[in-house]
């Protein structure tokens, strides 16, 4: 566990200070947060930094998860692709197992805490514990919400209204609702071991165990194998290329225990690379920060071709290294990227294409995206910014009927 205070040298000793203070405010108080899943994807990994966190402020955060076999999952991952626009069909058992399965959880864990801070729809039947459970109910959306099926959002819709508060990751995914919604961008953790300094022989050491050639372009996208994620399109972005500037393409990333879908996904991308021995497919074993870390460094040009996306964490992760980013313009990867600025907004594979052969053409430029990319990470999209608004957020539950507005 890192010790707060060694993030000074990053964001300023005022902003630890800071952090304390509020977290004064804060340390009778108890705090679940509950999700799907406590290996894979970019909930897990926000929880897995942020608790250890807020526990050394002295505030007593625990972190649940919820349990449902792979029928529950199925549905929610059809849940999942529904609500990013995919058109999905929900059977009337499909609710109601769905329900059932949130009952049953409710039944189980210990719900006893003054906050519970519920992560994306999984878990969001937990709410019907409100009335008989003391403490304050947020619920928090890491999903990109700007196009959903009518018929799950409505369901969906049945809970949210139960919660004190929404929380959401970019501004385009607020929703007509009558409780409150509240901004709060996710963010990455400089010190842990996907984003830490790495030295050039561990670089080395990892990457070319990979079988990749350090002297040659480099061009990668970290994601889970998702059909959101398009990966397949990533490797059709690569044969254009390919045809133009020699370049190696990494495929790497693992799957989650909420997402069936995974597997099925990476053979068909392993179908769509074909014999090619310079695209390298990468299923990475959870907890294979390090190695992610020195791939996202080695690289030329990073990618993350998403048709949807939350957040996307990994864009931010690739511009905390100075990288040249090129992504896909969706979801929270806007508010990142400031389109040739700060990196590169993309609209399709011709496109991306285009910008990729331009980058590995022009690496002057591509390292200006790369530095303004970092400034742009260190100023707004640290864990310590967003360990600040959680708290906050937090304070105004706790004494919301305190706030006096003028």
């Amino acid at each position: 566990m890192t010790d707060l205070n060694n993030y000074s040298d990053i964001v300023g000793s005022s902003t630890i200070n800071d952090l304390h203070k509020i977290a004064g405010k804060l340390k009778s108080k108890r705090i679940l947060n509950v999700n799907s899943t406590a290996v894979g994807g970019g909930v897990a990994e926000i929880l897995t930094g942020m608790i250890p966190m807020l526990q050394q402020l002295g505030i007593d955060a625990k972190w649940d998860v919820i349990k449902g076999d792979e029928k529950f999952f199925n549905i929610t991952k059809k849940m999942h692709n529904a609500l990013h626009g995919t058109a999905t069909e929900l059977t009337k058992d499909d609710f109601e197992y769905f329900k059932e399965i949130n009952q049953q959880n409710a039944k189980n864990m210990e719900l006893d805490s003054d906050i519970f801070f519920i992560h994306d729809p999984q878990p969001i039947g937990l709410i019907n514990e409100k009335k008989i459970k003391k403490g304050s109910w947020a619920w928090r959306c890491h999903i990109d919400f700007t196009s959903p099926q009518k018929d799950v959002i409505e369901f969906l819709n049945s809970y949210i209204e139960k919660y004190d508060c929404t929380v959401f990751s970019a501004p385009a995914f607020s929703r007509k609702l009558s409780v409150l919604q509240v901004l709060i961008s996710p963010s990455i953790d400089p010190l842990a071991d996907k984003n830490k300094e790495l030295d050039d022989e561990t670089i080395k050491k990892i990457v070319e165990g990979f079988g990749l050639d350090m002297k040659r372009h480099i061009v990668t996208q970290i994601s889970r194998f998702d059909y959101l994620k398009d990966p397949v399109g990533v490797v059709e972005v690569y044969k254009k290329v390919k045809k133009y500037i020699d370049c190696q393409l990494v495929l790497a990333g693992g799957g989650a225990t909420d997402d069936p879908e995974g597997m099925k996904v990476l053979a068909e991308v392993r179908d769509k690379a074909g014999n090619d021995p310079d695209i390298h497919i990468l299923f990475l074993d959870p907890g294979s920060n390090i190695e992610i870390n020195a791939l996202q460094r080695a690289s030329t040009v990073v990618l993350q071709k998403s048709l949807k996306e939350g957040f996307g964490l990994t864009v931010a992760e690739a511009l905390w290294k100075a990288k040249p980013v090129i992504a896909g313009a969706v979801g929270g990867i806007p508010l990142q990227i400031k389109h040739q600025y700060s990196g590169i907004l993309s609209y399709s594979i011709d496109g991306t294409a285009y910008y990729l052969k331009q980058l590995l053409n022009e690496p002057e430029y591509a390292k200006e995206l790369g530095i303004n990319g970092r400034e742009h990470i260190r100023e707004n999209f640290l864990i310590t910014r967003h360990i600040r608004d959680y708290m906050l957020m937090f304070l105004y539950l706790l004494y919301r009927k305190d706030v006096v507005y003028f």
